[in-house]
């Protein structure tokens, strides 16, 4: 009989998946794509609406897993009208420029209709549900059901062989909990009722930029100066309006700098090196494969090594000392300078070695994350994630240089909170209060712009597998305090219970406590092509009985 297999939620992950699964499978199967919103294929993080037209992706196009076409081959494709539509200069695309996420969401959803088409040109057939929500779903001994809003629970539609959750982020719809308290900025037509006023933001990533963006756009505008640089004019009667980003240190990201796409090849630090260690069990494995990075580091960039005095720093000094330098210095003339050397560097194609190695190594050292004790895992987290992230996410040039305008013109600041800050959330008046070493800062807004965080099972949005014990518990699962659930190496819960091979959960909220680094577009493609893969391998076997 011909598969079925249902995919919850119709972004880029799903995407991906579904172009490894359709090249892949040995024999057509039956496909139903379940897509809340009314258009499938966008994922949240690229919705108009959800995003403002100035937000802008931070990842380049050569960076981005072609799926149909690549995303350069799309735009050099689009008319005139519809690229300054979207935002962008017909002039300046390019395969390492930086787009406005609605931008990206366009290219995805022409990529889903390409992709659905491709699928039944070669027999599948594919069932697009928008505007569909699934409320739970429960693994019986003959497949996976789905309680559909406003349809029977036992609907037989609605049942499959396998089911592929990939729900993406998870935002509340209404981001503002309290009078002037933000949750988060999106959807940031939210952002747009806020009036001009003293607004903190908390976050330095792109997330907070984005936040800062927003609110900077609707009441003003970003222009060209005379001299090139951008320039940022308040708009009438917007003269109050105040942003303070802060974060613990007080840091702004740094640029994106050029380096070689694809990544070449670590010399030390190589994932053959770090399965080796994983493989011999070491009680130390942690410090063992930091060792491993700081012989790369030092072969990489020898001056940067002694720079930082690498020989002897301890992994509990590492992330300290790799952001002493920009902690030392005003965090807008640090970001001039990181923005100018940036540039310069693009235009003579020169890649910094220390941050390209730092950047090639966060991916091989992401695999011993699974096989880490709890309190190895907290190490992880503080002393090496931070400086990873730093360099995984830096951000377009573009967004500094608005940063950079925005300050000149009066209307932002950064602030360090330190580890000892506190928000008061419940006052008499709206917005928040931060207390920092007993000093109490009011702002009559408050947006938490940190970013997508781990959930704890207990919000997983289909409870009745967690009652079936087909969904466990990440700390159930021995996995320390873990938030989220527990899965295996391609992505099915683990459980005991072998009915949980009927399932894939890919929801990021809920694998983020093991997979610190599966937020981008390349992660959806990574794990798209493990899960694809399987699922084809899945169907091209018949079943066993579950109850073996």
């Amino acid at each position: 009989m011909t598969a079925s297999i249902a995919f919850v939620g119709a972004g880029p992950t799903t995407l991906y998946t579904l172009k490894a699964f359709v090249e892949q499978a040995a024999c057509p199967a039956r496909i139903t794509i379940f897509e809340q919103q009314a258009r499938a294929g966008l994922g949240t993080p690229y919705r108009p609406g959800w995003n403002d037209p100035a937000m802008l992706s931070n990842i380049a196009s050569v960076e981005i897993p072609p799926l149909c076409e690549t995303l350069l081959a799309w735009l050099n494709r689009q008319s005139r009208k519809r690229l300054i539509g979207l935002g962008i200069d017909p002039r300046e695309v390019d395969d390492r420029a930086f787009y406005p996420r609605v931008a990206l969401g366009r290219y995805f959803l022409d990529q889903f209709d390409m992709l659905v088409d491709e699928a039944r040109a070669k027999g599948f057939i594919v069932d697009i549900r928008t505007g569909r929500c699934v409320l739970d779903m429960s693994v019986q001994d003959n497949g996976v059901q789905l309680e559909i809003e406003g349809e029977g629970r036992d609907t037989a539609d609605n049942r499959f062989d396998f089911v592929v959750m990939a729900t993406g982020h998870q935002w509340p719809e209404e981001p503002e909990a309290r009078p002037g308290y933000f949750l988060s900025p999106w959807p940031a037509s939210a952002l747009k009722r806020i009036k001009a006023v003293n607004v903190g933001i908390r976050g330095s990533s792109l997330t907070a930029i984005d936040a800062v963006v927003a609110l900077a756009t609707a009441h003003g505008s970003f222009v060209d100066g005379p001299d090139g640089r951008v320039e940022y004019r308040i708009g009438a009667g917007s003269e109050g309006l105040r942003l303070t980003m802060m974060s613990r240190k007080g840091l702004l990201p740094e640029a994106d700098f050029y380096h070689p796409i694809p990544y070449e090849p670590l010399t030390f630090c190589t994932e053959a090196a770090i399965e080796r260690l994983i493989d011999a069990q070491a009680s130390d494995l942690l410090e063992m494969a930091y060792q491993l990075f700081k012989k790369e580091l030092a072969y990489a960039d020898p001056a940067y090594a002694d720079h930082v005095g690498l020989e002897h720093l301890a992994l509990e000094d590492f992330a300290e000392r790799f952001f002493a330098d920009r902690a030392d210095a005003d965090p807008f003339e640090w970001a001039a300078a990181n923005l100018q050397e940036a540039q310069a560097n693009f235009d003579k194609e020169f890649t910094v070695p220390w941050r390209y190695a730092i950047l090639r190594m966060h991916e091989v050292l992401a695999l011993i994350i699974p096989h880490l004790d709890e309190e190895a895992l907290d190490a992880f987290g503080r002393h090496l994630k931070p400086a990873f992230v730093d360099e995984y996410a830096s951000v377009p040039h573009l967004s500094i240089q608005r940063l950079l305008a925005l300050h000149s013109a009066g209307h932002l600041d950064v602030l360090a909170l330190g580890s000892a800050y506190r928000l008061e959330t419940h006052g008499a008046e709206p917005g928040v209060n931060v207390v920092i070493d007993g000093e109490r800062r009011h702002y009559d807004v408050f947006i938490d712009a940190t970013g997508q965080r781990a959930l704890e099972a207990d919000d997983f949005p289909f409870s009745t597998l967690l009652k079936q014990g087909i969904v466990v518990d990440a700390q159930d699962a021995e996995e320390g305090s873990t938030k989220g659930i527990s899965v295996n190496e391609t992505f099915h819960p683990a459980s005991p219970d072998p009915r949980a091979r009927r399932l894939y959960c890919l929801s990021l909220p809920f694998i983020l406590g093991r997979h610190p680094f599966v937020q981008g577009i390349t992660s959806s493609h990574d794990i798209g092509s493990i899960v694809g893969q399987d699922l084809a391998c899945m169907i091209a076997a018949p079943m066993q009985a579950d109850a073996a």
